[in-house]
């Protein structure tokens, strides 16, 4: 079954939901989206480092993902207003991946795939990965919620009980290095965080809890990646590009919906 490569794709597009449906939530709670802004485009500069070093595209993103957060964590505690930075590091990041890039004239490197996905292409290999990454995400979440949840509501309560908000912040930075580096194939570094944003944005007025939004976020980007590669099938339109537009379409629709008492 696994040979027909739409199956993969949806494969591939049902486990970055998973991630992105619970870890979207706390993005819009926290009010994250640059931060995950930034995270992603440094994953173009990943893949460059990737093939230079010839080893795997997703440790390359996850280190270089992992390192803009981290290195944005750092600025935004020493004062520098967390909005330039974010602006700085974020078109940095991409430029200098897309220049790098260029470096590598032996290899030759279809950058819209990174940019804007190519989940058609998911092979057995990277669909494994991909599974693996997005269950470590979801666990971490999973281990971490009540805490991750506390710190989100008030640092001062969550250090009253005796938490360490600083360590809840480096879950969520090493939870958003993960879906970076899942998502990256799939939905493409310019994609993922509307991924992250857009279907926990869908749930939220029709969510009575935390664990709702979240459970229905990782159904609507579940629904998004699903008809959005219908779509793209359809109509012959870009498969990332399409699973985004079907995500807006859910937004759009939720808003329309009856809000929660």
């Amino acid at each position: 079954m696994l040979d027909d490569f739409l199956v993969r794709a949806g494969l591939a597009g049902l486990a970055v939901a998973i991630a992105a449906g619970p870890l979207g939530s706390f993005v819009v709670w926290r009010r994250m989206a640059y931060f995950g802004e930034a995270t992603a485009h440094a994953a173009i500069l990943g893949v460059a480092l990737a093939l230079a070093f010839q080893i795997s595209l997703f440790a390359g993103t996850l280190a270089t993902a992992l390192a803009m957060a981290l290195t944005v964590t750092a600025l935004a505690g020493r004062g520098l207003a967390i909005d330039t930075a974010l602006g700085v590091l974020a078109h940095g990041a991409l430029a200098i991946g897309l220049v790098a890039v260029s470096f590598l004239p032996a290899v030759r490197v279809d950058l819209s795939a990174y940019l804007f996905g190519d989940i058609l292409a998911v092979g057995r290999s990277q669909l494994a990965v991909i599974w693996a990454g997005a269950l470590g995400v979801l666990a971490l979440l999973l281990w971490r919620w009540n805490a991750l949840l506390t710190v989100t509501v008030s640092e001062e309560l969550a250090k009253a009980a005796g938490l360490d908000p600083g360590r809840e912040r480096l879950a969520l930075t090493v939870a958003l290095a993960l879906v970076v580096a899942v998502a990256l194939q799939v939905v493409g570094a310019l994609l993922i965080v509307a991924m992250l944003i857009i279907p926990a944005a869908a749930a939220r007025p029709l969510s009575r809890s935390p664990e709702t939004m979240a459970i229905l976020a990782t159904l609507f980007a579940g629904l998004a990646a699903l008809g959005g590669l219908w779509g793209s099938l359809r109509f012959d339109t870009p498969a990332g590009p399409s699973i985004v537009v079907a995500a807006t379409a859910l937004f759009a629709l939720s808003r329309l919906a009856p809000r929660r008492a």
